[in-house]
């Protein structure tokens, strides 16, 4: 009997991380045409300092070799800059924007995907994360309307959390809010007043809890429209 041919199965391209630079360059340039110009300003204008010393100081080619790595790095930091605030203009006004953002939080801070609060007619969500500064309860949606929303959902979370800090955050572009963009570091600056265990255990009473029973609404999903990081660095 001939043996059967065992067939392999395609291997599978992996990413490299100029394949991740080049997405976040082309995602970029979709929302901000202008990035082209800055990512080169800024790596010509490093090079031609470079080039100046190096003539001043008798030494061009030496001085243009150590440039070269200090200009790649200030178009990587330039084009990370502005790929971030494409990815937020993008996903601004989109319901789950919020989330999207405080996804960003590396360490310390632990998010629901779901919303805690939802207002059906009027679409103002509220989202809820635990860390060690407690419980921080971030709303969607116009000033005055989503502060009802947010109050609401603080007294519900009070009654399960005795003693625990309650932070009220309004994400947005209105009197009192706080820019897309700025969400990740206000929730990060607020200050630790829970040991790990004791946020462990808040965020067990929390997930017993539950979440909102209506899912987000349906639309662009904001959470594949953030900027990869690691790409941005270079890893």
């Amino acid at each position: 009997m001939a043996r059967e041919k065992t067939v392999k199965p395609p291997k599978v391209k992996k990413t490299r991380w100029y394949h991740q630079v080049w997405q976040a360059y082309q995602m970029t340039r979709r929302n901000d045409p202008a990035v082209t110009w800055y990512v080169l300003g800024a790596f010509v204008g490093i090079i031609a300092v470079g080039l100046v010393i190096g003539l001043l100081t008798g030494h061009p080619y030496y001085a243009l070799f150590v440039s070269l790595p200090f200009a790649l790095l200030a178009a990587m930091f330039i084009l990370a800059r502005r790929a971030e605030t494409a990815a937020y203009t993008q996903i601004e006004g989109q319901p789950g924007a919020s989330r999207a953002a405080l996804g960003t939080i590396r360490r310390g801070w632990t998010f629901a995907e779901e919303p805690v609060a939802v207002d059906p007619r009027t679409q103002d969500l509220v989202f809820r994360g635990v860390g060690r500064a407690g419980v921080v309860l971030v709303g969607e949606g116009p000033a005055p309307r989503v502060a009802k929303l947010l109050e609401a959902e603080r007294k519900r979370t009070a009654r399960v959390l005795s003693g625990v800090p309650i932070t009220l955050i309004q994400a947005g572009n209105g009197e009192g809010q706080v820019p897309l963009r700025k969400l990740p570091r206000a929730v990060t600056r607020l200050k630790p007043t829970l040991t790990k265990q004791e946020t462990g255990e808040v965020l067990k009473r929390l997930t017993a809890l539950g979440a909102a029973r209506l899912p987000l609404p349906k639309g662009i999903d904001p959470m594949r429209a953030r900027p990869d990081r690691k790409g941005m660095r270079g890893r």
